[in-house]
């Protein structure tokens, strides 16, 4: 029998993975265990209202785990001589990867880095990031380069103590199209994100992105780069068939069912369906697909006993795929 590790890097190398991987709570378990950085530069203040530690001023209503920007550190141009740059090389920051593989024992040992679109209109706040690709993209640039050294950075570290994958969070999508023309995405951020995977695969890192909304427009623009699994939580805005027909065995998927139509309103018999279509769609005899869960039932309106149904059944239809549990 394959372990956690083995059978996460063969699905996602389409190497021939000898059951699902899965990312469920418990009673079921996880394949990965992840271990960050203390604190991560990406860190938003969680179940709270608070500041960041580049100065941006969150706030959270009490729903969800996190909550959005209230008050960007960078408004202006004029202040970014002035802005408050974490220190990634302070060797504070990487004590609790130390000996990460020995302590994560036989899981796929997954790093966090920083977020390469999210963390900048973080910075400078939505609006203004959108206006600057057509009116400072040069300034725009220079933060965005900021952020991928410390991804480099961060990336030679983790590679030291035996990590696995590597993600970041970016949700680029509206539910209809992505939120930015996608020339644009191209012309600014596709060469750096090309940046951080190159380094991690010659370090012998996978890469691993969350991405939600309507992102059609850039998969094949990430898969011709190197990213190797897309972590989506919701599907039904871009089509399942869609989705498995122009990318299945091309990228791994790692998905839960739809987080905002079936998960939340579906019965049973909807959730145990749509699950079959999840598999159906990315789910190869080489890999491809890891069934995943979402961490914050309740801020997305989830009930557990949905959440326990959905696991059991993606445990039921990978033992038709590939046996094993």
């Amino acid at each position: 029998m394959q372990s956690s590790r083995d059978v996460i890097l063969n699905t996602i190398t389409f190497k021939g993975p000898d059951r699902l991987g899965i990312s469920f709570p418990e009673p079921h378990g996880s394949d990965f265990m992840g271990v960050g950085l203390t604190p991560s530069p990406d860190a938003r203040p969680y179940c709270k209202s608070g500041v960041d530690e580049w100065g941006a001023v969150w706030e959270n209503i009490g729903v969800c785990n996190l909550g959005e920007v209230k008050k960007s550190p960078l408004e202006s141009w004029d202040d970014f001589p002035n802005l408050k740059i974490p220190d990634i090389r302070d060797p504070s920051r990487y004590q609790n990867i130390r000996g990460a593989r020995a302590k994560v024992g036989d899981k796929f040992l997954m790093g966090w880095g920083i977020s390469l679109y999210e963390r900048t209109h973080f910075l400078r706040g939505l609006e203004n990031t959108w206006a600057d690709i057509y009116t400072d993209p040069g300034k725009l640039c220079e933060l965005i380069d900021i952020l991928v050294d410390m991804n480099l950075y961060i990336l030679g570290e983790s590679a030291k103590e035996g990590y696995d994958g590597f993600m970041f969070c970016d949700d680029w999508g509206l539910q209809d199209r992505l939120m930015i023309s996608p020339e644009k995405w191209r012309e600014i951020w596709k060469p750096r994100y090309a940046k951080v995977y190159a380094r991690a695969h010659e370090l012998g890192i996978l890469t691993m992105l969350h991405s939600c909304g309507h992102i059609v427009d850039i998969l094949d623009d990430l898969i011709e780069i190197g990213l190797d699994v897309i972590q989506m939580d919701q599907q039904m805005n871009m089509g399942l068939d869609v989705l498995g027909k122009r990318f299945g065995g091309r990228i791994t998927f790692q998905c839960p069912v739809d987080i905002q139509v079936v998960m939340p309103r579906g019965d049973y018999d909807e959730i145990r369906d749509y699950c079959r279509q999840l598999v159906r769609a990315f789910a190869k005899p080489k890999g491809g697909f890891i069934a995943n869960w979402y961490t914050d039932p309740k801020g997305a309106g989830h009930r557990m006993d949905a959440v326990e149904v959905m696991c059991e059944e993606f445990i039921k239809l990978g033992k038709e795929v590939y046996g094993g549990r």
